[in-house]
């Protein structure tokens, strides 16, 4: 057979025009349900061509798509059939629901794609403009799941018929009006592969700008915080500010690094984001424009693969103002992005990054999901999405892992 031919339908499958039926059960949920529909339907010999079963607030919605009895036998119509689907849902008082028709579902569309939606709340309005946007880009929702209930509501929809690039484009417009986050990544093998995440640090991975920690010992912090604001935003050259900054730290006593490090405050969620993701075998790395004094000590308490920074120069127990070997800035983020996959053995295609300021922008932009975390509004109008909650954990359900799941890996420590 060759590549362009249509396999053969496994036996008892139904071809285009043969007659299914799609049976359809609602009611109260309860142990024994769907065992209970498919032993009344095994008795006319069917074949099972799709299910779907969902439980919402303790109601149970159960569909099956099976072949049409073919009636060869006594009590074997499809008349029989329908009578005793219903006699069997009224003995659980549940409601029963037949209908006829033919074949398959119809194929989906060219084009498949999920699209996570984050809010706090999620509003009926936000999710009726989202699913019409969809609509609107071409697209038809398949299904719809929740993954968290809690820091945020995530909710993700399968969508097919529309093309990830401009569906991405149309839903970006749409949520930043909305106020709500939206995350879309094609479909495909490569969203259950093994994959690595990069993070920034300050702001991101730690709620704190390591450089005005240090300027906050060296007197020094309004002007240290005024020059980081303005290079983060893109306005300052981010190699000639961190020598700026670096140069009013001259002179302090050494031993200011290990007070800095106490004073480092993890980010919301990003203890249970790293240990989520080694569990489930990730490899998770951060380059910074800080300084390897603070990443080398984040990198060993959170277990982290990879780690690059800039080091700030020591000699003789004190602080030079200078910062020694290859600068970490923008473009080198980017560098450290690709030499860090191909240390892990992951195609480019594969990593996520995750940064807040301008300096991040050319390693999200070389990731294949580059994900803008309470980002200035530069980094979030170029990356791929943007998650505007102060819970870094949430990026979990961008890449379609469950709050469920999250505490399973959790309980399994």
């Amino acid at each position: 057979m060759s590549a362009t031919q249509t396999p053969p339908l496994p036996p008892g499958m139904p071809g285009e025009d043969a007659p299914t039926l799609l049976v359809k059960i609602f009611g109260k949920d309860r142990p024994g349900i769907t065992a209970g529909l498919f032993d009344t339907l095994a008795a006319y010999g069917l074949a099972v061509v799709d299910i779907e079963q969902v439980v919402t607030r303790g109601r149970i919605t159960l569909c099956a798509l099976v072949t049409a009895p073919d009636g060869s036998g006594s009590g074997t119509s499809e008349g029989a059939l329908r009578a005793t689907v219903h006699s069997w849902a009224e003995s659980l008082k549940l409601q029963a629901e037949i209908i006829s028709g033919h074949g398959d579902n119809r194929p989906r569309g060219v084009g498949r794609s999920h699209v996570t939606v984050l809010g706090q709340p999620l509003t009926a309005e936000s999710t009726a403009a989202i699913a019409a946007c969809i609509t609107g880009a071409g697209g038809n929702i398949d299904r719809i799941f929740r993954l968290a209930k809690y820091p945020v509501t995530a909710v993700e929809f399968e969508v097919s018929g529309a093309l990830t690039e401009p569906l991405r484009t149309a839903l970006a417009t749409e949520s930043a009006a909305l106020g709500v986050d939206v995350a879309v990544v094609a479909s495909g093998l490569q969203r259950r592969a093994q994959r690595l995440v990069v993070m920034d640090v300050d702001s991101t991975l730690i709620q704190d700008e390591v450089i005005e920690l240090f300027a906050g010992h060296a007197g020094c912090e309004d002007k240290v915080a005024e020059v980081t604001a303005a290079a983060m935003r893109g306005e300052l050259d981010f190699e000639e500010s961190l020598h700026a900054r670096v140069a009013l730290l001259a002179g302090l006593d050494a031993s200011v690094v290990d007070e800095v490090r106490r004073q480092v405050r993890l980010t919301p969620g990003a203890n249970t984001l790293v240990r989520t993701l080694k569990l489930l075998g990730y490899q998770v790395g951060v380059v910074s424009g800080g300084f390897t004094q603070v990443t080398d000590e984040l990198r060993e308490r959170l277990g982290l693969d990879f780690a690059s920074a800039n080091t700030l120069e020591i000699v003789d127990g004190k602080l030079t103002g200078r910062v020694t070997g290859e600068i970490v800035d923008r473009a080198g983020k980017a560098r450290l992005l690709r030499r860090f996959a191909l240390e892990a053995g992951v195609p480019l295609a594969q990593t996520v990054a995750i940064g807040d300021g301008a300096n991040d922008l050319d390693m999200l932009n070389a990731a294949g999901l580059g994900v803008a975390f309470n980002a200035k509004p530069v980094v979030q109008e170029a990356a791929h999405t943007a998650v505007n909650v102060p819970f870094l954990d949430t990026v979990l359900y961008l890449l379609g892992i469950t709050r469920e799941e999250v505490e399973a890996a959790d309980a399994a420590r």
